[in-house]
């Protein structure tokens, strides 16, 4: 196979590639049954982006010059005028028919998103496995019967069109609760400030549709949730990142950076950091402010985590702090609500929110009316309140179980930092043993983990380290499932 480009032409490169092979098919030079190189492998040979060679595959493949087959790659197919003779399905036109090229026709940020958390993160469906890599909250707390009891007078209290309509900025009673939640953590904020949302990915996809243009810098931490850097990768954002210790972000290498790059807003996760477990100081959360406020640049805080502290004082949001509305504020029921219900919160200057609202009303026909009307309830009778104390206990008396495990585990090069509070542990393993194969391995043997290299958004860490979840599984479970870690990494060092 012998392709030439000339990267000065008029025609697109991708074409180029196309033009090319589809000629040496027709030719001979590449018979039916002959293997093409990768995607990748091509990329390289040809030294274009991955991206040039996925259309120019696409477009092939939609003209049936080439096949797909799994576990060979892409191959010559048979021609299509061999296949009938030259004379077109049916003989009714001679015109051939052809498939639309959707590779070619999607952006190509689109095309090539990293997709490792998201099938990693689905795994803990498989309930043969032990989850210890799902980030969602216990059954324990809000048992399935109980909220069943009390989501049936919600349905019948309310008229059948608010089973599917609420207001654009959440219910009106739900945000009134709110005021008064958000209140107990130095949060001040009128129903006016606040946006009620299904969850913190589809805040922060708003809330960077609001703010990002293609090519604007924006400042993350290292590591970073991916789910995160991939909102701000799809919107053309150029990442900027600054690393975490003990403390949190590393405030005290934002100022330069602000200084030579001007990013659109910074993003930290102040409390329980995903997936590190650490808390951004008070020293920090008091500077990364008043930075905002010297240099006009926005803080976007993500705060899901903050009211579960098992060790030492509950620290103020940095939005408690905010003076001059200068932060948007995230906070999420995610790990704190019934299983598989969530609601995330924004507060935020009063033109922030209304122009979220209006984004809102534009892209949501409906929200989720009864997880809303649910949530307001329990803030009002003091229900959630209580099951925040329930919260704690449960997942500290899990971090201990999950930590006795790996202390057990010290000999063999395992090492860790106990976390003050969240449902996290950052995991280093021994040296040597890489997190990619040692996941695979564990996923064999039954335990679901996530690795850490999914966390930095340039693949440039995290090789040796694994998150470790520990909110949704049993008491039971979790010892099973650490269990099988210690198996997993035995077999990882023998082998």
């Amino acid at each position: 196979m012998d392709v030439k480009l000339d990267k000065q032409s008029k025609i697109p490169v991708y074409l180029q590639i196309v033009d090319q092979l589809r000629a040496q098919i027709m030719c001979g030079a590449l018979p039916s049954g002959s293997v093409l190189p990768s995607e990748r492998g091509l990329a390289q040979m040809l030294e274009v982006h991955r991206n040039t060679v996925v259309k120019a595959y696409g477009e092939l493949k939609s003209d049936a010059w080439i096949e797909s087959r799994q576990g060979i790659g892409y191959v010559v197919a048979v021609p299509p005028a061999a296949e009938d003779g030259g004379k077109g399905e049916a003989g009714a036109s001679d015109k051939p028919s052809r498939r639309v090229n959707w590779i070619n026709e999607i952006k190509d940020r689109h095309l090539d998103m990293e997709k490792t958390f998201d099938d990693l993160f689905q795994r803990f469906t498989d309930e043969s496995k032990y989850s210890l890599g799902s980030g969602i909250s216990t059954n324990e707390v809000f048992r399935p019967e109980r909220v069943a009891h009390d989501i049936a007078p919600l349905m019948t209290s309310a008229g059948c069109c608010q089973y599917f309509y609420s207001p654009y900025k959440g219910d009106k009673f739900l945000r009134q609760k709110l005021v008064s939640f958000l209140s107990t953590k130095g949060v001040k904020a009128s129903t006016g400030e606040i946006q009620i949302l299904s969850e913190t990915n589809q805040a922060v996809d708003f809330i960077v549709t609001l703010l990002v243009q293609p090519g604007d810098t924006v400042v993350m931490e290292e590591p970073v949730h991916p789910d995160m850097s991939r909102a701000m990768e799809l919107a053309g954002a150029k990442i900027l990142t600054v690393p975490v210790d003990q403390d949190g972000m590393r405030v005290d290498l934002l100022e330069k950076l602000i200084l030579h790059k001007h990013p659109r807003f910074i993003f930290v996760n102040s409390s329980f950091h995903d997936p590190t477990g650490h808390i951004l100081s008070l020293e920090r959360r008091k500077k990364i402010i008043e930075i905002s406020n010297t240099y006009r640049v926005p803080i976007v805080e993500e705060d899901a985590a903050s009211e579960l502290v098992y060790e030492g004082e509950k620290l103020p949001p940095i939005k408690a702090f905010d003076t001059l509305e200068n932060v948007i504020y995230i906070y999420s029921f995610s790990l704190t609500f019934v299983t598989g219900l969530s609601i995330a919160v924004v507060a935020a200057n009063a033109d922030v929110i209304r122009s979220l609202s209006y984004l809102v009303s534009v892209r949501l026909m409906a929200s989720d009316w009864m997880t809303q009307k649910l949530l307001g309830r329990y803030l009002d009778d003091g229900t959630y309140y209580k099951a925040l104390d329930e919260f704690r206990a449960s997942y500290s008396r899990k971090q201990r179980l999950v930590c006795e495990k790996l202390d057990e585990m010290a000999a063999l090069g395992v090492s860790y930092e106990r976390p003050r509070g969240g449902v996290y542990i950052w995991c280093r393993l021994p040296d040597g043993v890489d997190s990619k194969r040692f996941i695979n391995r564990a996923y064999n043997m039954g335990l679901i983990l996530i690795p850490g290299y999914v966390f930095y958004p340039f693949k440039n860490g995290g090789r040796n380290y694994v998150r470790i979840n520990y909110s949704y599984e049993s008491d039971e479970r979790l010892l099973a499932g650490m269990e099988v870690f210690r198996a997993a990494l035995l077999e990882s060092l023998e082998g």
